[in-house]
Order: structure tokens, then sequence, then C-alpha cells
């Protein structure tokens, strides 16, 4: 596949071209092309063939905050190629003009964003995707040289002298360009800092009886770097049995370009590398949580994976089934421990004199949120009654919310109910078994038939009747039960974040700097290290009914 990119296209949420650049070709039209998109049903994928045009078209495309990016090429090409394209164009766009990002922004810079489209892709062909060589590469008028651009001044510095990183010409911009694409030429810094940030998306599933059917954690180590000249960085990583089984823990890991691959794979869990200057991802991972083999995991439950909480569903409560009850209980995760000082690491004391919340050695519960959909047949709550915080329910989303403030999770109460009571469809004798005709015609479907009992035994009439009556009655309870069991929910899912605490128990040991290895850095700066961690499921954790 040597194929290249010919367009680019980018239009608002109401469908107005904003921006429209042609790399190589002769494509179709922003004008052709956006109509036989949205002919295209929902929803759409990122990769759209379109066989009837003249030549036929392939078209990627990437929503991002309300703009539609189309890519357009009529040869094969490597689509997750032309993918990441898109999304460095928005990373870019971002950095450049600022985030979010929106239609009017674009507008106001095109000749930033015009720069931007060049460098990074050239006849078609991907070029300079970095940001940090795209500083130096592209012109970016500060606010002196808006101010003084209209002046007609001697010596006037040009576009890049103002707000930019040099004043010369394209040509010494180029000399000056360092051989390592991703970091910037001459980067001086007054205050040496080096961060780690690992976050952790978790996404569990678990079965009505609690056993988990599916447990992982998708992570990213986001490194920021802002040390003068060129350093040279080791990253020690470990899990919770140490450095030897590393290798098995981490599962489909991805790294930035400018990490040394043959040093991670002949001792994994070192990440030796020349970072970007600023902030940058540096790996990413898979981590499945649940053990190997079905045996095992037949016998793991949710206590097993330290989940921060434990989610618990009841249906079918109440005289008429029609009640429902959530229950939430709080467990407490264990610190993970730190040797690195500094930016919530495991040493910072708190004002009672325990460690700070938030730190591996306190970890802190926030944000928390259970979320519980419903059938379509429920028309609402009749009653909410949560323990603790607020429950709203929208019929029109069918979605029950319930949010628990960060002040009662910090109180130390480890259990939360909320129950509710359904609302459905009348029963069929309330608003189908009348005679509206009062001929004794029955149209909701009731038996008439004359079945009394001939024999003269039978019961006297007033016990008859109270007999019939109770039979009467505990049959509507069957049928009523029956129907509220259609309307009780099938799922609870809950959102919350973990500061200090990761659901795979890795852990950053340490940050060096090689001196040996670093130029530019006098032996005398120490820099600041830290390193932070956070979980983050949003609706992640869901439990079947």
């Amino acid at each position: 596949m040597n194929g290249v990119i010919e367009a680019l296209h980018i239009f608002d949420d109401h469908n107005a071209l904003v921006l429209s650049h042609t790399y190589t070709g002769r494509p179709l039209s922003a004008t052709h092309l956006l109509p036989l998109f949205l002919d295209h049903p929902s929803p759409r994928p990122n990769l759209i063939y379109l066989p009837n045009t003249n030549p036929p078209t392939l078209v990627f495309s990437l929503v991002h905050a309300n703009l539609l990016l189309l890519v357009t090429t009529s040869s094969e090409i490597e689509p997750l190629l032309v993918l990441e394209f898109l999304h460095r164009i928005v990373d870019s766009f971002e950095d450049f003009l600022g985030a979010p990002l929106h239609a009017q922004k674009i507008e106001a810079s095109y000749d930033v964003a015009a720069q931007l489209l060049t460098e990074m892709c050239d006849a078609g062909n991907i070029n300079t995707t970095e940001p940090n060589a795209l500083r130096d590469l592209v012109e970016v008028e500060g606010f002196m040289g808006k101010l003084l651009g209209n002046l007609s001044l001697p010596n006037l510095p040009t576009k890049g002298g103002f707000g930019a990183h040099s004043s010369g010409p394209p040509s010494l911009l180029a000399q000056s360009t360092p051989a390592l694409p991703w970091r910037r030429a001459n980067v001086r810094h007054t205050s040496n800092e080096l961060y780690a940030d690992v976050i952790e998306t978790l996404s569990v599933t678990l079965a009505p009886s609690g056993r988990p059917l599916a447990a992982f954690a998708n992570g990213s180590i986001v490194f920021t770097s802002k040390v003068s000249g060129v350093p040279d960085i080791l990253v020690t990583l470990t899990g919770p049995s140490g450095k030897h089984n590393l290798n098995t823990l981490i599962e489909l890991p991805v790294f930035h370009p400018c990490v040394r691959l043959a040093k991670w794979k002949e001792q994994p869990g070192l990440l030796s590398f020349i970072p970007p200057d600023g902030r940058f991802i540096l790996a990413g991972y898979e981590v499945d949580l649940l053990p190997f083999g079905d045996a095992k995991a037949s016998q793991t439950n949710a206590g097993n994976l330290k989940l921060p909480l434990s989610l618990e569903i009841k249906t079918g409560l109440g005289h008429a089934g029609s009640d429902f009850e959530v229950r939430l209980h709080i467990n407490r995760v264990f610190g993970m421990g730190s040797s690195l000082s500094g930016r919530g690491s495991a040493g910072g004391r708190g004002l009672g004199g325990g460690p700070n919340p938030g730190t591996p050695a306190s970890p802190s519960l926030q944000d928390l949120i259970v979320s519980v959909p419903l059938p379509a047949d429920v028309r609402n709550l009749s009653e909410i009654r949560p323990s603790k915080g607020d429950a709203n329910y929208n019929p029109g989303d069918r979605f029950l919310e319930w949010s628990i403030p960060n002040k009662e999770l910090a109180s130390g109460a480890s259990y939360f109910g909320l129950r509710c009571t359904v609302v459905g469809q009348q029963m069929a004798e309330e608003d189908g078994e009348s005679d509206p005709t009062g001929f004794g015609f029955n149209t909701g479907g009731k038996d008439y038939a004359y079945d009394e009992n001939y024999q003269s035994n039978a019961l006297p009439k007033g016990k008859r009747g109270k007999e019939a009556a109770a039979a009467a009655a505990d049959e509507k309870d069957e049928r009523r039960a029956a129907q509220n069991k259609t309307l009780m929910p099938s799922s609870a899912s809950v959102s919350f974040a973990v500061k200090g605490w990761l659901a795979s128990g890795l852990k950053v040991e340490s940050i060096l700097i090689d001196p040996r290895k670093s130029r530019g850095l006098g032996d005398t700066v120490k820099p600041f290290k830290g390193v932070k961690y956070l979980t983050v499921s949003k609706s992640g954790v869901e439990i079947r009914c």
C-alpha cells in the first residue's frame, strides 16, 4: 500500500465548510463529498468506500469537538496511518490554536492552520507530526507581532520574532533543528521538573452473583519533561509482585517513538528515552485483571479484584414487586507506596499528621455516580429514596442517575443505599376492562359467562363473596407482580475516580537522569520529580441482574 492523502476537509456542527486543503491530484470537492458522506446511515464508520465516484474514493472521518474532519484518497493506503494522522492534526491544532478546538479558532488563525497542514503532509505523504518539531518549523505571530504588523518599522523581526522560537529565516531554522524530531532545539528551563502521571481506565463486568465476567485496565503513562538541554532519562516500572513478571502483566504495550525498544525487550519495565519538551504520552498498555484459566476465574469474585467499591442490585421487592434497591459498599484500598517525593507521593503529610488524601498512602475516592437504565415501558418512578446524595430520573432518557458528594465519601461511610418504586402501564382491568356501553358487552377481554354453582350445598353468599374477593385480589397482585417484573432494571453501572491508586498495581519505582548520556544539564542541577496515580471509571463497573 503506497497510496497518498489527497485532501482534507473540516466542517463545523452545522455542516458548513471551515477549511479545505488539497495535497495532490484532483480529489472530490467538499461540496460533492459531504452529501455522499451524510447519505451513509448512522452510525458511520471511520472508513467509508464510495464506489460510484470517479475515481472510487476512500473517506476517512473523525469527529472532534463538534468538528467533522474528512480525508479522501483514491488509492489503497494503510487505514490506521490515516486515522492516526487525523488525531495528530487535532492534537497539533489544539497545541497551536488552543483547546478546546472550534471553528472560530481555525478561521481566526488560518495562516497557522495552513502551515501546520503543509508541514504535516507533503504532496500527500505524511511528514512531520511531532509537536516539538512543528514548533521549530511553523511561524506563529505573537501578540507584539500582531500589534506592530501594520507598521513599517526598520529592522522589524519576522513573524517568529515575537512569541515564536526563532526570528531567523526557515533555512537557519532547519539547520538548527536537532536530529531528534520529537524535541525542540536549544531547550531552556529555569525550573527543571520531571513528572509522571499514570492513568488507568477501569472496565469490569459482573454477573448477578458478583462473579466478574471480564475485567480490564487500560493505562497511559503521561510524562512531563521540563529539563534544559538534552536529558537521557530512565524510568523503572514494577508490578504488584516485582519486576520479574512485568512482561506478563502488561499486555499490548505501545510506546512513544522516543522509547528505546531494545532496552524494554531486554529488561521489561525499563523505559529509556530522550523525552520531548513538555507533556506527552510516554506509553500505553492493557492489563487483564482476571487470573488465567477458567477454573480460577470461576472462583474469583469482585473482592479478589480489590475494587474500591462493590455494587449490588435487588429487584422485585415490595408487596407488588414494584421496588428495586441499589446497594453500594465502599472498600478501602491499600496504599501502594512510592520512593519518589512530592506531587502526590507517599511522603506527603496532611495537617493531622497522616498522609495527604489522594496519595498512594491514602487513596481518595471521588466523583461517584451510579447509573441505572430502565426499560421503555417504565413511565415514571413514584418514589426515589437515596440514603445519601441526590438521585434524579429523566423519563426521556430512561436513566436513573444517583450521585454521592465527595464529602460523604470522605466521611468514612461504607454503605449507601437507593430504593425506588417503578410505575408502568395501568393494569388491564383499570384501563381496558370497563364496559363503556353499559349494556354488558365487554370489550376488554373479560369473560362474563355464567359459572355459578348449581348445587344446593354451595357456600353462603357472604362467605362466598369474601373468598371470591380475596381470590380476585391475590390474582390481581400476581398479575401486577408479573407485570412489574418486566419493569425492573437489568443492570447498573458506576462511575468514579480514585486518586493515588491503580487497579493493576503498577508503580513507577524511580525516575533517573543519566549524566553521562545527557547534554546541556549541569552537574549541580537536580530536577524535581513526582508521580501521580489515577484510576477512572466512566460507567466502567457494571453489574447485571
